[in-house]
């Protein structure tokens, strides 16, 4: 059976899901999205998530067409059709068709996309012996330019990262921000274990504050694990005990080295699995 895509208040087959050209999504990456994860059929986190899709169209000046309550319908309805019980969602909301030129007065219908998918997420030796990572020479987004809270289309910065991390051998790469501190990684947010304490960097370190990185965070504090939002640096990564990245597609995922330097004794660390099992609980109770 041929997947199927909403757009704009219909399902079409993947084949026949198509937008125009001249949309300013396509032509100059002008919209949002969110990534959401879906367990037992239902949407992880469908609240905060739209939340935050409303923030970051907020923040670019643009109007969503339709409600939050009809755009969780049209998340649930297509997850729902497509028989999705653990997969993903990309939720997109673009400019809409307009012209060749940047003015977004002269676009209209901004489009309302839902895609529901299988997923393919890091493979099991990761989660089980901890992935590796580099810090890459791309730089974040410097908030005053483009704040990275907001999730919009435009992932060429991520991008360009991964692709240093590809060419390293990693499937993953760290990015610092603008003064040099640790940021976040090219999908991914970052926590540290330090002398027991979780450490991970505020949002005003230029990173997106993602609904995982919440969820662990929260969590945490629930085992009564201290967890700090403090500027950290590329040494406090080297001389932890434990690192682990979260994200909506890769959920927790441990990582043994940096920069080829091993992190602790090199293996995931014992806060870090006691976290991924509180979070595999958390999602598929």
């Amino acid at each position: 059976m041929s997947l199927k895509v909403y757009i704009a208040g219909k399902l079409y087959d993947k084949e026949d899901a198509k937008v125009s050209v001249y949309d300013h999504g396509f032509l100059y990456g002008d919209g949002v999205f969110e990534g959401m994860r879906v367990y037992g059929g239902k949407v992880f986190r469908l609240e905060e998530h739209l939340d935050r899709l409303w923030n970051s169209a907020k923040a670019i000046w643009l109007e969503v067409p339709i409600s939050k309550e009809e755009m969780a319908d049209a998340v649930n309805e297509t997850v729902r059709t497509n028989g999705i019980d653990d997969g993903y969602v990309r939720l997109v909301v673009s400019r809409g068709a307009g012209t060749l030129g940047l003015d977004p007065n002269k676009t209209s219908n901004p489009q309302v996309i839902v895609i529901a998918d299988h997923i393919v997420l890091y493979p099991d030796e990761y989660y089980e012996k901890g992935l590796e990572i580099i810090t890459v020479s791309t730089i974040r987004n410097h908030p005053t330019a483009l704040n990275p809270r907001i999730k919009s289309l435009n992932y060429l910065n991520n991008i360009l990262a991964k692709i240093e991390g590809i060419q390293a051998g990693c499937v993953e790469a760290l990015m610092l921000n603008h003064k040099g501190e640790v940021a976040e990684c090219t999908g991914d947010n970052i926590f540290l274990v330090s002398r027991g304490q979780l450490l991970t960097p505020p949002i005003d370190a230029g990173i997106l504050e993602g609904i995982t990185r919440d969820v662990v965070i929260e969590l945490a504090e629930k085992e009564d694990i201290t967890v700090r939002q403090i500027p950290l640096t590329k040494h406090d990564v080297y001389i932890a005990d434990e690192c682990f990245l979260t994200g909506s597609a890769a959920e927790v995922v441990p990582v043994i080295k940096v920069d080829s330097r091993k992190i602790g004794d090199g293996k995931p660390g014992s806060t870090t699995r006691r976290l991924m099992s509180l979070f595999r609980e958390a999602t598929r109770s």
